[in-house]
């Protein structure tokens, strides 16, 4: 059973769905259903990750350039503050 439901865009959200549509031969419709059914997905995939899980591709994706940095945070970050001060 289908139901329906009733959803308020603004003018630009409107335009780039049109657009979508127009260019994959889809209707409006559709296109908001396949954004609809990805978002709850993804939702559920987030869900079932750790807290790890969910930022373990960021862990070790930054270098600062400064070897101990971890080990003496304190220190370079009063001499930041005192050079910007």
């Amino acid at each position: 059973m289908q139901s329906q439901l009733t959803v308020r865009l603004t003018d630009n959200l409107e335009r780039e769905i049109s657009n979508y549509a127009k260019r994959l031969h889809l209707k409006r419709s559709d296109i908001v259903r396949i954004a609809l059914e990805r978002f709850l997905k993804e939702t559920q995939i987030r869900e079932e990750q750790s807290p790890y899980e969910r930022v373990s591709n960021l862990i070790g994706a930054v270098e600062s350039g400064v070897s101990d940095l971890g080990q003496s945070h304190r220190k370079h970050l009063l001499k930041k503050l005192k050079k910007h001060a």
